[in-house]
């Protein structure tokens, strides 16, 4: 038999030691909670956004239902989702929703797109929610278009100039429009993307093309994009090179005398012509304010193309977006597009101080033109003029200044068409070289 007080200490340890395993075992189970909400979490924000095959069909499924019950139409849908001529290949891209996949549509690589992956997170048209609704004519749908235009891109668009994709196609259709027709017209129209893309159609061969739509995805031309870990930022290995003068194939890197040097020369004076189109052949600048080479495709004769103008502006709008309230230059910054803060208003200038050339310079052409990847070509004079060239252009703030972004455009035009006469590709062409821009949107 313990003695008394033997006893009451060994009782007095036993509590303490249970209260202490019950705490680790609380502890244990706190923890792991944690851990599984904090897994969850995970999976939701990254995991949700993954780009997989399984999904990405089954949103093409939902889009061909809604195609049987009569919600959606289009003029891809009938291929998507009745003569099966559109065939799924991968996913691309998925983030907050939007959705891009790579696919071929009677053969052709295309890519299909939709800011929203379902068709009904996009708003209805207001007038469709009246059963009793009246019909409405080709020049109704044209006048909501003109201003769902006006509210994306923020444009003044009269109507004896309203862009051909509504004031042809949608005047000549000779019957009323069909609640599908006009939900599917309504859901791509809050696209800004696909705003900008249509409204460019045949007036600018550096954006994409846009081949079809069924619903709220549309199909636009499949090119070579760029990639930042890409030595030349472009696969030039997978692409045919310029044609040459007889019509024939074009040659790849390394045949015909092209090499790839040559086309980087030529893709870079691409990108040059697409900035002078850009700001001079609009009644409004247009600013691209996340320049990268993710954002940029090649065609075949080597011709820059914008493929992801989700961050692009015409002058209008990006003033609007500039003018913020400020306390330093730093919240003036809006992705690569920024401006001044004046510190006595407290309020973003509305005019952007660098240009599409310089941040194109800066994030491109230092790449394309370091000593680095030149290698023992870094010495030549050409090169050496070169690099001085891109260097001034981009440390240089010429936003405001036409005439400094005119004489850097020129240098560095002459010195890449220099080159190019110079080297070894000098006989089958300089691709998109010539210098033709086209007629004004008068907006």
């Amino acid at each position: 038999m313990w003695p008394p007080r033997r006893g009451c200490v060994l009782r007095w340890l036993g509590q303490r030691i249970c209260r202490r395993t019950t705490f680790l075992f609380a502890l244990f189970w706190f923890g792991f909670w944690v851990f599984l909400n904090g897994l969850v979490f995970v999976h939701r924000t990254i995991f949700s956004d993954f780009c997989t095959d399984d999904k990405s069909k089954q949103v093409l499924q939902r889009v061909c239902e809604d195609y049987r019950q009569g919600i959606l139409t289009g003029d891809l849908c009938e291929d998507l989702c009745v003569a099966r001529q559109v065939a799924y290949k991968r996913c691309l891209y998925y983030e907050n929703g939007k959705k891009v996949i790579e696919a071929e549509w009677r053969g052709v690589p295309v890519v299909l797109k939709s800011k929203l992956e379902n068709f009904s997170s996009y708003e209805s048209f207001s007038l469709l929610e009246y059963q009793d609704a009246p019909e409405l004519s080709p020049m109704d749908i044209v006048f909501y278009a003109t201003l769902e235009i006006k509210n994306s891109l923020g444009l003044e668009v009269r109507n004896a100039t309203v862009p051909r994709l509504w004031s042809q196609q949608l005047r000549e259709h000779g019957r009323p429009y069909s609640r599908a027709e006009l939900a599917s017209l309504w859901s791509l129209l809050q696209q800004e993307e696909y705003t900008f893309f249509k409204v460019l159609q045949g007036l600018s061969r550096h954006v994409v093309k846009v081949l079809g739509s069924c619903g709220h995805f549309y199909a636009v031309e499949y090119l070579i994009a760029g990639h930042a870990w890409n030595q030349n930022l472009f696969s030039l290995e997978d692409l045919p090179g310029p044609p040459g003068p007889g019509g024939d194939a074009p040659p790849s890197p390394g045949r015909g005398g092209v090499t790839e040097r040559d086309m980087v020369h030529r893709i870079a004076l691409s990108f040059l012509h697409m900035v002078r189109h850009f700001e001079n052949d609009f009644s409004h600048r247009l600013h691209l304010c996340d320049i990268k080479p993710e954002n940029f495709a090649i065609r075949q004769d080597l011709t820059v193309v914008a493929i992801d103008v989700d961050m692009a502006f015409f002058e209008p709008k990006m003033r609007d977006i500039l003018e913020q309230n400020c306390t330093s230059d730093d919240d003036c910054n809006f992705f690569d597009c920024i401006s001044k803060c004046d510190t006595n208003k407290n309020k973003c200038g509305s005019r952007r101080i660098n240009s599409n050339l310089q941040v194109i310079c800066d994030k491109i052409f230092r790449h394309w033109f370091s000593p680095t990847l030149l290698g023992a070509r870094a010495g030549l004079p050409l090169q050496v003029s070169l690099q001085r060239a891109v260097q001034d252009c981009a440390e240089t703030a010429g936003g405001e200044d036409a005439e400094f972004n005119q004489a850097i455009q020129h240098r560095l035009l002459s010195l890449l068409t220099q080159l190019l006469q110079d080297g070894p590709g000098r006989r089958t062409g300089q691709g998109d070289t010539e210098g033709r821009y086209h007629t004004a949107l008068n907006f």
